[in-house]
Order: structure tokens, then C-alpha cells, then sequence
């Protein structure tokens, strides 16, 4: 469930446990604008331009999620990205993480799949305490979600989009290829700070 108060949106589910009905109440995150996003048909320009550049063309192998961690930085106001496969779809999805930032590198990080980070968050999610003395639960999120993951047809067209920054924190842009048993995806990606 979400309540809305102005400029702030506060998330809450209800769960019983230990016999008793508890709410878990996540921290209160402003609200952020949507993102913009394109398509082009200027597929075979960009995979040219992206091949002459570092680290710009990678292989996301079966079963694996490539997340692009990309800190937000001062002198700029939102995060660009363009990105292409060769005949294949791949899943994207971008999110934002208000931590704080200790990173100012974009940096890159693989996963076998989504369960991993599943586990990892519903972690972090709950702490529960010994029910003998009280369940005392902690809920500990600060993501929040731009653009929900969906396969994107990107063998066909470019995909690209921005997102102006809603603070200080970092952004994920997911490139997810756990839903494929069989192929491994060639990704051809940029992104970049604009004001």
C-alpha cells in the first residue's frame, strides 16, 4: 500500500507474525518524475560508434543481470542512456538508490540472477528480533523504481532515455538476461551525465 503526503510517499504492508497483525512501514522517499524515453532506428550507427569505444559492447551471458551503478554527480542534472543487442531482446529496468553515495565511479556489476539480489534484499528488508522477548522488526529500503523492468526490443531500435536527478544517490540501470536459458546477449550501451 502507498500513502501519498505531498511531495513524500510512505509504503507500508501488513504481515502477521507471532500471532500478532504488525505493519512495516518503509522510509519516507520524495516522489519522483518519470523518466523520458526513445527509440531510434539508427541501429547500426550506434553499434559502429559504440564498437570504437572502451567497454562500450559487452556480453551479457544466459541466465545474468548487468547493473550499471551511476552516482549522481554536481555538476550535472540527470543520467542518459542509450543501448542496442544484436538479434536478440534484453530486459531493462533503471532504479534509484538514495544511500549515500561512497562511490563517485560508474561502475558495473554481474549477477547469475535475479535471485541473488532478491535474497540480498529481502535481507536488508527485516531484522526480526527474538519473538520470545516482542518481534521488533526493521524495514530498511532506499530504492526506489524509475522504469519497471521489461524486455525491450532492442535488436530492432535503439533504446534510449534520461532521468533528471530527484537528489543525491545512484542510479541502476539493469540490463537482465535471466529469463534466457539458452542465449547470451551482445549489448552495445552508453551512459552519460547531461544538464
Amino acid at each position: 500500500m502507498k500513502i501519498s503526503l505531498g511531495s513524500v510517499v510512505t509504503q507500508f504492508f501488513i504481515q502477521h507474525i507471532c500471532g500478532q497483525v504488525l505493519i512495516f512501514f518503509f522510509e519516507a522517499m520524495p516522489v519522483v518524475k518519470p523518466a523520458s524515453t526513445w527509440t531510434s532506428g539508427s541501429l547500426k550507427e550506434l553499434k559502429t560508434n559504440l564498437q570504437q569505444e572502451k567497454g562500450a559492447v559487452v556480453k551479457v551471458y544466459r541466465g545474468n543481470i548487468m547493473t550499471v551503478h551511476v552516482p549522481t554527480v554536481a555538476e550535472y542534472q540527470r543520467v542518459c542512456w542509450e543501448f542496442a543487442t544484436d538479434n536478440y531482446d534484453i530486459g531493462f529496468g533503471v532504479y534509484f538508490d538514495w544511500s549515500p553515495i561512497t562511490n563517485y565511479a560508474i561502475t558495473v556489476h554481474i549477477s547469475e540472477s535475479s535471485d541473488d539480489e532478491d535474497e540480498e534484499e529481502q535481507e536488508e528488508l527485516a531484522n526480526v528480533a527474538d519473538v520470545e522477548k516482542g518481534c521488533k522488526v526493521t524495514v530498511n529500503t532506499n530504492l526506489g523504481e524509475i522504469l519497471p523492468m521489461y524486455r525491450q526490443d532492442s535488436h530492432h531500435a535503439v533504446q534510449g532515455g534520461s532521468h533528471e536527478f530527484p537528489g543525491e544517490g545512484t542510479y541502476l540501470l539493469k540490463f537482465d538476461n535471466s529469463y534466457s536459458l539458452w542465449r547470451n546477449k551482445t549489448l552495445y550501451y552508453r551512459v552519460y551525465y547531461s544538464n
